[in-house]
């Protein structure tokens, strides 16, 4: 969910939560980052991107949708200002031989790939030209209010993309279509309802197309993808489910036992037999525009 699926939302009262944010990180990388590749998929496939697409990717994380870009030769740009630990895993996967080196801060590696902690106003370079490509896959409509950064970082991306430029949106679907929704309603149960961050809610059907608007974009087509969320056992899915942030919240309201025993009953329906976990989901994403 992140960021794969959301970005990662701390509680903002209660007491300090006590997280190992380099393990998190790893987990975010090694378990859920990928839930979403047949997402990246479609919507690579859809618009051709290849070895004349200028890709910048808002809240890049751990990297995994540049590296499939990069795997079809987009020249990549990745900005993520909230998980520095994440970041640091996509320059692992992505520029290894600029290690220690001015990459980190911004320089492009290799002439292919550029990785910014920061906003997209930190990516800013008057040598190269504008980007062709604008993708933000961490998906709303998970989360009240979790549109609202997103339309902050379209706002500091869109003057940086040429005219007519696609920008990439992603939300969650129906939660009728979603049975990871279940799981995360546990979060909102035990966090304290009065708080307005980390409150679930139903992704709405113009979730997308309002933020489009509100960033002066213009819509151009949308899909639907099926992305399952797939674990090896009960204990991989707490690790990858919780490595997303969205129970942060949960945790500082009551304690990590309490919400580990709770999710782990709202994962019940979805065991098999073998001891597997399997959650079908569906994701939508929107093509939009710049004017």
């Amino acid at each position: 969910m992140t960021p794969t699926l959301v970005r990662e939302h701390l509680p903002h009262a209660g007491p300090a939560l006590r997280i190992d944010r380099g393990a998190r990180a790893r987990d975010w990388s090694e378990i859920q980052e990928r839930m979403l590749v047949p997402l990246y998929e479609a919507v690579y496939e859809r618009l051709g991107v290849g070895s004349g697409t200028r890709l910048l990717g808002l809240g890049c994380g751990s990297g995994l949708a540049l590296l499939m870009a990069a795997s079809r030769g987009a020249v990549l740009t990745g900005v993520e200002a909230r998980a520095p630990e994440r970041l640091a895993l996509a320059r692992q996967r992505l520029t290894p031989e600029a290690s220690g080196t001015r990459a980190e801060g911004g320089t492009r590696a290799g002439g292919g790939t550029r990785l910014v902690n920061g906003s997209p106003g930190d990516a800013a370079d008057t040598e190269q030209p504008p980007y062709n490509l604008v993708t933000a896959f961490e998906p709303i409509g998970c989360l009240a209010g979790d549109s609202e950064g997103l339309g902050e970082l379209l706002a500091a991306a869109i003057p940086m993309a040429e005219r007519g430029a696609p920008v990439v949106l992603v939300g969650w679907g129906p939660p009728e279509r979603c049975a990871t929704s279940s799981v995360v309603r546990v979060a909102t149960r035990l966090a304290d309802p009065l708080r307005a961050a980390g409150i679930w809610r139903p992704a709405l059907r113009d979730d997308l197309e309002e933020v489009a608007q509100r960033a002066g974009l213009r819509p151009d087509g949308s899909g639907r993808v099926a992305c399952p969320f797939g674990y090896a056992g009960v204990d991989s899915a707490l690790k990858g489910l919780l490595s997303t942030g969205l129970f942060d919240a949960a945790i500082s309201a009551t304690d990590r036992a309490q919400v580990d025993k709770e999710v782990t009953e709202a994962l019940h329906p979805y065991r098999r037999a073998d001891g597997t976990v399997w959650m079908p989901n569906v994701f939508r994403y929107l093509i939009a525009r710049v004017p």
